[in-house]
Order: C-alpha cells, then structure tokens, then sequence
C-alpha cells in the first residue's frame, strides 16, 4: 500500500516572533510539493501567525503538545479543543522531552491521543528508547511497551488517522543518527506489532523516524520500506529544510 510521506518539522521552543515570520515565509517560497506532506509543528504563540503565512500554501501546521482535558483550571495548557476550533491539523503527543522534563507516562500520551483523536486531530505519538535502553539490549520491549499503551482502546478507524513517529532518544539533538537500517528495523517491528493487533491497516500507518534528520540522511531514511518520513528537529529550523523536504 502507498503511503504518502510526512516531513514534520518540530520547532521546540525557538525563534523569535520576527524570525519565526521571516522562517515560515522563506519556507513558503521553496516548498511546494505533491509527494510529500509537510508539517510545521511551532509554539503555541506562533499558531496563528505561522497559519496565516501558509493559508493557501500545501504547508499545514501542527501543535508540539496538547493537554488531555477540553477546559478547567489547567494554567497555561492548551486544549485540543482549542486547536480543533483553529482549524490545527496536527499536535505532536508524547514527545521523549515531555516524558523527560514534564513527567508525561505511557497513559498521558494514550489518553491525549484518543482525546485528540475526539477532537478530529492527528495525534503524531512520539515512541523511543534511551541509550542505556539499547546498550542493554532492550529497545523492542521498550518500544513495544510504549506503543501498546499508546494505542490502547484505540478502533481500527483511528489507527488509520494516527502517525507514529520512532525518535531513539539517543539521537535526538545529539548529531547521532541510528543507521538507516537501525531504523528500519525498528519501524518494521512496530507494523508488525500493529498488524498483529489490527490486521492490513497496519499498512496504512505512516511510521516516521525522528533522531537528527537532515538534508545528508533523509534520502536514504526516508527510502526504506517502513520509513514514511521524518519528525524533524534541529534542521527544521534552517534553510536546509527544504532540502529534507525534497529528499529525492
């Protein structure tokens, strides 16, 4: 089954207002692609303006994160209520730095996911294991682990709509890369382990990889059979964008 591609470029928490408007407008110029789907994941503060700028363009935008309740007394979250109603089509979940730094579980990612899921977004569900995690040689049980609780009372209809996105933690910002074949490896074992459960949908989900993703690795990343496409950090804030974008 074809699946089309996704380049999702995660911004983090960078840019200023004033470079943040002259990236997204540099992007807009040079990006223009039927091949790939491309994703700006920016700061919540950014959602409107970067909107604005790519209205019209084949360029969507995404949310970094989301809180699993729709309102109430949650000081500076952000509902995926209130994305749904800015027409954002897609919100990062599970990120390995919301894990690390915000003490996000399992059962957070799963239950903001089916919540964003409710609210007609796509949930692009962060999976991946440390380095002591391989070095240990555990990084199947890990994933394996992460992703079952992730999808949890999850229907075949929403497998369909999620993205999974495989982001060794080892390799994010650390200019370490897994091998193409690394990664492959493990996006194939998490189709494996989404066919088990749902059958041929399976082939549906577009399983990204995430972990230093740049112009020089994306061709050959991007290429193998479970590979379909990258969540992008680093290089997702610089010109060269473009070129990951355009990675054939």
């Amino acid at each position: 089954m074809a699946r089309k591609k996704i380049v999702a470029g995660n911004w983090k928490m960078n840019l200023s207002p004033r470079k943040a408007e002259k990236f997204t407008k540099e992007m807009r110029s040079v990006i223009n692609t039927d091949n790939v789907e491309v994703v700006m994941c920016v700061p919540f503060v950014y959602l409107t303006m970067v909107q604005e700028i790519l209205d019209g363009t084949k360029i969507k935008i995404g949310a970094q994160n989301m809180h699993y309740a729709d309102e109430g007394a949650y000081t500076g979250e952000i509902s995926g209520k209130m994305l749904s109603r800015m027409k954002v089509p897609y919100v990062i979940v599970g990120h390995s730095e919301r894990r690390e730094y915000f003490a996000e579980t399992d059962t957070t990612v799963n239950i903001k996911a089916l919540k964003a899921l409710s609210h007609g977004l796509i949930p692009i569900i962060c999976i991946g294991e440390t380095l002591k995690q391989r070095e240990f040689e555990r990084t199947f049980e890990v994933i394996s682990k992460q992703l079952a609780i992730a999808i949890h009372d999850m229907s075949e209809e929403d497998i369909a709509k999620i993205v999974i996105a495989y982001e060794p933690i080892w390799a994010i910002g650390t200019g370490k890369t897994a091998t193409k074949e690394q990664a492959e490896e493990v996006c194939a074992a998490i189709r494996e382990q989404l066919r088990t459960q749902y059958g041929d949908i399976a082939d549906s989900v577009r399983i990204l990889y995430g972990g230093s993703v740049n112009e020089k690795n994306a061709n050959e990343l991007f290429n193998m059979p479970n590979i379909d496409g990258g969540l992008v950090g680093g290089a997702s804030l610089k010109p060269s964008f473009e070129k990951v974008v355009h990675y054939q």
